[in-house]
Formats: structure tokens, sequence, C-alpha cells
């Protein structure tokens, strides 16, 4: 007994100690260069191991079905999860994220104990950020929630991960480092931004414009969603369409921010036909910018995520269309991972898995909207 509350006090010991190291390194430049060309698509990903190709859709089938509870005996305490999220925005992705993996883990009969610490997207929060896993670190969690967006995050990460303790969930980022390459994280979690933009976004743009046109973009922060929903777009349009790009702004993904982004561009660009969104605060903050203008009907925004906040907006008209997640996907595949893991079938678990996307704009009918809240939202709740 004593053996075992020395080595559990060595273990904190030693995370707190890469924890100061970390923070000793404080560096604050964006990971999109890094990741530009480091990371694995997720197809790319699921071409070069093609068993995990065969994992993927079995865990795919599991995340859309009933849940079926963990196996009797297994579980000898409570499993303890760490999760910290940017969740402090319009959209509300984080916040569904927790509550359908609670529901999920409940309807699995796993016990857990759950942590939760909210803080603010982009790079404002970095400080509490650290706080916070500081905190998360304290309490020996057998299962740490976080996302990749700068550098930052990226060290504490990979050093966690080299420990081996606690397993490291990234959420919201589908695209395996190519540097981590036998030592991966225990899952990628979320919805592919490359995908979203691709398959959704850039069709629906182009039935607007016919490829023609002006437009401006408005980023999230500087780092790894904004190079991939944002720089996916400016990419395709700069080497497939006639579509100019006008000016580009970053915000942080903080409405006032972007409201003040807007109204900057419009004055400095009032005849552009667009404004590409890289986020719901961001969507929200242009339009009510344009409304206050009377220029709503001049210049479309596109939403990103279609969380409630969104589908409201293109239900009055406001918004003109999004890439809607079904969102609970994510919070589901988390759980049924951390089941697999439990049950010792960790090898099922595929390493990076995406969620489902669909087009919702102002011709969704309102019987065919409810019907995808239903499904996107059937554990967080309508």
């Amino acid at each position: 007994m004593i053996r075992r509350s020395i080595l559990y006090g060595f273990k904190i010991l030693l995370l707190l100690l890469i924890w100061i190291s970390f923070i000793a390194c404080n560096q604050k430049e964006n990971i999109s260069n890094t990741l530009e060309t480091g990371y694995y698509s997720l197809s790319e990903y699921l071409n070069k191991y093609p068993k995990k190709q065969n994992d993927y859709d079995l865990f795919r089938e599991t995340v859309q079905k009933e849940a079926i509870p963990i196996k009797q005996g297994i579980q000898l305490r409570p499993v303890r999860i760490s999760m910290i999220y940017p969740g402090n925005e319009k959209s509300d992705y984080w916040t569904r994220s927790v509550t359908s993996f609670s529901v999920r883990m409940e309807q699995l009969d796993i016990q857990n104990r759950i942590l939760e610490f909210f803080s603010r997207p982009g790079l404002i929060d970095q400080n509490i950020q650290e706080e916070q896993i500081n905190e998360a670190l304290k309490s020996d969690p057998d299962y740490l929630v976080f996302t990749l967006d700068v550098t930052r995050h990226k060290e504490l990460i990979e050093r966690i991960i080299t420990l081996g303790r606690p397993k490291i969930i990234l959420q919201n980022i589908t695209t395996p480092l190519k540097e981590w390459e036998g030592n991966q994280p225990f899952l990628y979690v979320g919805f592919s931004h490359k995908l979203g933009t691709e398959k959704i976004l850039i069709p629906e743009f182009l039935r607007y414009t016919q490829g023609k046109g002006s437009y401006a973009m408005l980023y999230f922060t500087k780092g790894f969603v904004s190079e991939q929903r944002g720089n996916t777009f400016i990419s395709y349009m700069e080497k497939n369409t006639e579509m100019v790009l006008k000016a580009a702004y970053y915000t942080d993904g903080q409405f006032d921010l972007a409201q003040k982004a807007t109204e900057d561009l419009l004055i400095e660009y009032p005849d552009i036909d667009f404004i590409y969104a890289c986020s719901t605060s961001i969507a929200l903050a242009a339009v009510k910018v344009l409304e206050e203008k009377g220029m709503k009907t001049n210049i479309f925004v596109n939403g990103w995520g279609g969380g409630s906040a969104e589908l409201e907006s293109i239900l009055k008209g406001d918004l003109n269309f999004t890439v809607m997640r079904i969102n609970d996907d994510n919070g589901i595949a988390m759980a049924e991972a951390i089941k697999l893991d439990l049950q010792g079938e960790k090898k099922k678990i595929p390493t990076v898995y995406s969620g489902e996307f669909v087009l919702v704009n102002q011709e969704t009918t309102a019987e065919e909207l409810n019907k995808l809240k239903k499904r996107a939202f059937r554990a967080s709740g309508e």
C-alpha cells in the first residue's frame, strides 16, 4: 500500500515537472505551418493503415447504434476523465460534447468521475488553459480530453504522450500528426474541418456565385482550425474559380472582434459578394453587422458547425447556409472508445474518428431540420 502511494506521488510529481517545463517554453506562435505538411488527412491515414479502415467502419457503426453496456465485472473503480474545453463561445458544440459523452457513459454503465474546465477559444485564454491543465493533472486522470490548435498545446500533449499517462483524447482534430507516428494519442475525434469545407461549403458557395465575384475571409485564431477551414477554402477558390479575396481578418473566434472586423471590412469593401466565416461566433457577428447596416440581402454569410444558434439564424433568414455536424457523434465516440479500452479491446479503436456532416440552408424545411436535430442532438437533447 505504501509502495503504491509512493508510485502515485511520483507520477504526479513527474506530471507537474513536465508541466512546469512546458510553461517555461511559453511559445506563442501558431501551429498552422507546423501542421500544414506534418499531418495525415483522414483519408491519407486510413489509406496508409488499411486495417484502420476496417476498425473505422466498425467503430462508426457502433457510434450510430444504441449503447450496449460494458461487460460486467471489469471496472474496479470509477474511471477519471478531465475535459478541458475552449467552450465559452456562441457555439454549443463543446457543451454538447460534454453532455453527449456523459449520457453515453451512463448508457454504457461505465462508472465515471468527470472534471470539466471551460475557457475562451483561441490565444486569449491560453494562460487560463495552462492553469486548468495543471489542476487536472493533480487529480491523476485516466483520460485527459483537450484540443490542438496552437504550438503550446502540442508541446504539452507530446510530453504527456511520452509519459504514457493520462491517455490523451484530442477533440476537434481529425488529422494525426506524422511526427507522433508509432506513439499517437489515444484518440483523435471531432469533425474534419477540411472535409466539411470541401464537401459541403465549397459546392454551396459555387452554387451561389458560379465561381465569380469577391469575398472576405474571417478567420478563427492563428492556428490549425483557420488553416483547415479558411485556407482550404481560399486555395480552392484561387485554383478553380474567378473569385477574388479582398481581405482577411483573424478574430480569435471572439464575437466582438469579428463584429469590428466586419465593420472595417464593409467600410473598405462594401461591394463584396460574401463573407466566409470560420466559426459560429464569427458568422453571427457578421450577420449582426450586416443587419444593422441594412446590407443583409446584399452579402451572404455561411455558418460553420450547425449548432442551435446557427440553425435558429438560418430559420430567421439571416445566415444563408451552414455545414451541420451530426454533433453528438463525437461525444458518443469518446465514450465508446473508453469502453473498448476498459474491456481490453484497444486494438479496435481506429485512432482517429470524424463524425458526419450535412448541408443546411434556407431551403431546408422545418420538418427536415427537426429530423436532423433529432439525429445530431440525440444524446445532448434538442
